[in-house]
């Protein structure tokens, strides 16, 4: 059995209830008084809290606990129950002092309750020490004396409250925005002041589940919003307050934002000590402000401060950019590529642990550091698919891709040599077709010797007269003559002939592609117009790229340069892929449109191996189709795609559009789209690329082979 703890005069039975467990273990002091203010029982913690052993207490008067300047407070507390009940039920609190065995003083905090059940007169005291809060109190006090000046300061309201929720000051400006009476914040009544916060809110109930959630959690921030019942919104930001590293209390800084339109460059909340002020800045300065990630500064710092431990085997760099990414900007405009932007900075956090880094370098540009994984491979085939999942962005469906390269840090490198091969196996990444990625091999850093000595040499190209156009017929299968011949750049090196398939891309990627261009249209005017002259029904062919047609003056060179060495302008075709009516730019489109009412021809080129489809076909300006030899070389293979090349004609027929089609090398091919109503035929089986004072034989040659292959043609020219 347990002993019951011991109580004197009337009250010995009170608490032979089944809480007493409870009363006699609580961690507060409990006291009874009796009527006459004698002590009739107290518990184990009184006990502690005072100094005395229990007997001698009892039935001594209360004020033995008290030092002299206290000891009238009892008859006071009487006086207050005997007039207003509702405190009797609902206790009230007294800051006093308490008095121990030993003549030390201490300060306490007292809840006054009235002893429950009928016949009782006596009360309830739960006593608690609040030296450490009085400390923490005054140290708050004290550290809001230095920042005064920094309070009346800022433009912001700031309310500071002591770790027991009182109020231990505020600026003139919270008095302002919350229209607070001088007289109500001067009475200390905290309730009151609450209640007229409460009172202008639209949502009370998450204002006081706020507060409560932080005091529960004294170290936690938080940054929220407040919404008045007028109209008014503030932002509300709440932190710890510390004094020699300890939570002395909470400051609470509310900025009315109601017009601010700009919230991202408001200058950061006025109150903070130094050291919280630099931990801000610090903060700021390594963030990207759109994603949240950390930016360059902060990455390059994590990458030096990884490349210091004494084992480097786990510390992989992964470098990415969004492929076509400026036609998300271009289309959908730059809020959509923000929110791409953001999404797959979200995806790339998800693919990685928590001891990894993810950072935006700016633009479309990311870049990973790894120091906790063993497979950098499966990390970076991760963030490829997963920035591949499809997007909803302003009601359109889309599917980013990223192009990544991977290096790891084992091969001694420092940050700058990381990242510049991460970026060299990035591109070659790109160059092998996009959303994909690509480790790093010491191979690329020739491969971009030799690229950068290609781009150094391309540029003098124009200069030196390198660039040089052969011409390759193209035969029509109506007449069994040559009609027309597509001008092939060629680049004549001393070295030797350069492929165009070798230097094209970097005449693309450069912008030289222009000069290039000019060059070829130029040339093929010039060499051309005597055989042009010949005969109104040719036509002479030259490709034209993406880059080129952005250029808005183009379409003004084109008519210029026909003017200039005297072509028709209806003897000119001019031959775009596919990609070209990808592009975003609408003045593309607008040249093509242009030209053509000039008479100049436009012709489809590589057609099937893209994006467009049979139905688009009438949407799109041009005259002419170019089956891709990808179709072509399938007739003698028995493809199932045979079938397509008949709807290809078909249905380019009934557009009115004519058929050229590409990449013949055998007279089956031949005879097999001489069948399927091809206007013309072009490839190897007619004529190679010949220089242009070899065309004359070309052109004879190639005459030749259709007529033996449609002896009907051959008859009627006899």
């Amino acid at each position: 059995m347990t002993a019951q703890p011991r109580t004197t005069g009337p009250h010995a039975d009170l608490l032979r209830a089944p809480f007493a467990d409870l009363a006699e273990h609580g961690p507060d002091a409990l006291v009874v008084i009796g009527e006459q203010g004698t002590i009739a029982y107290l518990n184990a913690a009184a006990e502690a809290l005072f100094g005395y052993r229990r007997h001698w207490l009892l039935g001594r008067h209360y004020r033995t606990l008290l030092p002299g300047r206290f000891q009238g407070c009892n008859e006071d507390l009487r006086d207050v129950f005997a007039t207003d009940p509702g405190v009797r039920q609902a206790g009230t609190d007294l800051d006093l002092f308490g008095l121990r065995r030993d003549g030390t003083e201490f300060p306490m905090e007292i809840n006054f309750s009235p002893l429950p059940g009928p016949g009782h007169s006596g009360i309830v005291a739960s006593i608690r020490d609040v030296t450490e809060r009085k400390r923490s109190d005054a140290a708050l006090r004290e550290a809001l004396s230095m920042v005064s000046a920094t309070l009346e300061s800022t433009a912001d309201g700031i309310l500071v409250v002591t770790s027991g929720g009182r109020i231990a000051g505020s600026n003139e400006r919270f008095a302002t925005m919350w229209g607070i009476p001088a007289d109500l914040l001067a009475s200390h009544d905290d309730g009151k002041v609450m209640d007229f916060v409460l009172d202008q809110l639209t949502d009370a109930e998450s204002f006081v589940a706020k507060v409560r959630e932080l005091y529960a959690d004294p170290a936690a921030e938080s940054l929220d919003s407040l919404h008045f019942r007028d109209g008014r919104t503030f932002e509300r930001y709440s932190r710890p307050q510390r004094v020699a590293n300890a939570i002395v209390g909470r400051v609470w800084s509310f900025r009315d934002i109601s017009a601010r339109k700009e919230a991202q460059d408001q200058a950061k909340t006025a109150l903070e000590d130094v050291a919280r002020q630099t931990e801000e800045l610090k903060l700021l300065a390594f963030r990207d402000h759109l994603t949240g990630l950390p930016n360059r500064a902060l990455f390059r710092e994590r990458l030096e401060k990884a490349l210091t431990a004494p084992e480097r085997d786990g510390i992989h760099v992964l470098l990415l950019d969004l492929d076509n990414f400026k036609e998300v900007n271009d289309v959908l405009g730059h809020q959509a590529g923000d929110e791409m932007l953001t999404e797959v900075g979200s995806r790339l956090r998800r693919c990685v642990g928590p001891a990894d880094t993810v950072a935006r370098l700016g633009g479309d540009e990311f870049v990973i550091l790894l120091t906790s994984t063993a497979d950098p491979d499966a990390v970076a085939a991760r963030a490829v698919a997963a920035a591949n999942l499809p997007m909803t962005l302003h009601g359109h469906e889309l599917h980013p891709s990223i192009s990544l390269g991977l290096i790891s840090a084992d091969t001694g490198l420092q940050a700058p040599d990381l990242l510049r091969r991460a970026d060299i196996a990035m591109y070659v990444a790109k160059a092998a077709g996009k959303n994909r990625y690509q480790r790093f091999h010491p191979d690329m850093m020739t491969a971009l010797l030799a690229r950068n000595e290609l781009e150094t040499g391309l540029r003098r190209a124009i200069d030196r007269e390198e660039i040089t156009v052969h011409f390759q017929p193209v035969v029509s299968a109506v007449s069994a003559r040559v009609t027309q011949v597509e001008a092939l750049v060629r680049w004549d090196r001393p070295e030797g002939l350069v492929p165009p398939s070798d230097f094209i891309p970097a005449a693309e990627s450069t912008g030289l592609i222009n000069a290039i261009g000019q060059e070829v249209l130029t040339q093929t005017c010039a060499r051309l117009r005597p055989w042009l002259e010949r005969d109104q029904e040719r036509r002479a062919a030259v490709n034209v790229s993406a880059v080129q047609l952005r250029e808005p003056g183009y379409a003004r060179t084109v008519l210029e340069t026909l003017a200039a060495t005297g072509v028709r302008a209806d003897q000119l075709i001019l031959e775009v892929t596919e990609s070209v009516f990808l592009d975003p730019a609408p003045h593309i489109t607008a040249q093509l449109t242009l030209l053509r009412g000039h008479g100049i021809r436009v012709a489809l080129d590589d057609f099937g191996t893209g994006y467009s489809s049979l139905g688009r076909l009438q949407d799109l300006p041009v005259d002419i189709l170019k089956i891709d030899r990808s179709f072509v070389s399938v007739i003698i293979t028995g493809n199932e795609s045979l079938p397509i090349l008949s709807s290809m004609t078909a249905m380019a027929h009934h557009l009115g559009l004519r058929i050229t089609a590409e990449g013949v090398e055998t007279p089956a091919q031949a005879l097999h789209l001489l069948g399927l109503g091809c206007d013309s035929l072009q490839g190897y089986y007619f004529s190679r690329p010949v220089p242009a004072e070899d065309l004359p034989t070309a052109e004879t040659d190639a005459a030749q082979r259709i007529r033996e292959l449609n002896p009907a043609i051959a008859k009627s020219q006899s």
